[in-house]
């Protein structure tokens, strides 16, 4: 699921509603721009932004409690074109290669399953969307001082304005898929100069329904923070995407989420990158990842 307006693999992106804040200084006094109005601003940047977004290669690394993988991605025209190249930190050998070449050359040979993609990477997208654009009227904001921005989280230069969030009790969620806002409360820090939100930090404090695509449930406690930094030229990217949630699905399979995924080293590509020009791309750097291991340590 691009990645809110933010930037991120699909299929994840409803884990982009919700994050754990740093304390900020409160003692500062408040900026002239009442809050909801940050928010406003802000999200209707990253819905602008969305739509005119540049095109980058990056590598994303998710660690679970089964493992890690990391991967090399690359934005086309298309879909997101992804590769792996590393289990538990560790590069891939000769066969695991044969075996990433083959399922990738997959999406090129037969057009249905790059469609199927493609629709699922709009859809995840469009709730991503729908929840963005409820996130001024679905909260209560207050102001809560300041946060410096960091290497992966806003800029480093920039101060971020932060702001606690709790429900609106008037707040009415059309669909479903807003439901889940309803039990959420929590930070949110934003970039006030460049209207950019820079981390979202949420907590369920109470049981909700949730409706993406499949229904079912969380479980009160449920947590996850979405970091957005500044990838060059004013073009925003999740840099950081934590998530924590238990609850259940259609009301009988339990549902367990526990992940950290870092975003980084984002590289601009042509914005009329094809699907297919994006696979040579990945099987480039796979190549030159796989050169780069230490004679000794490769696998034959």
């Amino acid at each position: 699921m691009k990645p809110f307006a933010l930037r991120t693999p699909a299929g994840t992106m409803f884990a982009a509603l919700v994050l754990a804040a740093v304390m900020g200084s409160a003692a500062e006094a408040p900026p002239a721009m009442p809050p909801l109005e940050l928010v406003k601003r802000a999200v209707d940047n990253e819905i602008k932004s969305a739509d005119q977004a540049a095109k980058y290669m990056f590598r994303e690394r998710k660690e679970t409690p089964t493992g890690s993988q990391t991967r090399l991605m690359v934005e086309t025209r298309d879909a997101i074109a992804a590769m792996v190249i590393a289990y538990n930190d560790r590069p891939l050998n000769q066969e695991q290669r044969r075996d990433e070449y083959g399922r990738i050359q997959r999406f090129l040979n037969e057009p249905d399953e790059l469609d199927r993609k493609r629709r699922k990477e709009k859809e995840d997208s469009a709730r991503v969307q729908s929840i963005l654009k409820a996130l001024p009227d679905a909260f209560l904001y207050e102001y809560a001082g300041t946060e410096a921005g960091s290497a992966g989280l806003g800029g480093p230069a920039d101060e971020l304005l932060r702001l606690k969030f709790r429900p609106n009790p008037k707040y009415d969620p059309p669909t479903r898929v807003e439901q889940v806002l309803t039990g959420m409360q929590g930070v949110v820090l934003i970039d006030a100069q460049n209207h950019h939100i820079a981390r979202i930090d949420g907590t369920l404090f109470k049981d909700v329904a949730f409706g993406w695509g499949i229904f079912g449930r969380l479980d009160r406690g449920g947590h996850f923070v979405v970091d957005q930094t500044d990838v060059g030229s004013n073009n925003w990217a999740i840099s950081r995407m934590d998530l924590a949630f238990t609850g259940k699905i259609l009301l009988f399979k339990n549902l367990n989420i526990k992940s950290a995924e870092i975003y980084s080293d984002f590289h601009p590509v042509p914005s009329n990158l094809s699907f297919a020009q994006g696979v040579e791309l990945l099987k480039k750097q796979l190549a030159m990842v796989a050169e780069n291991q230490p004679r000794a340590g490769r696998e034959k």
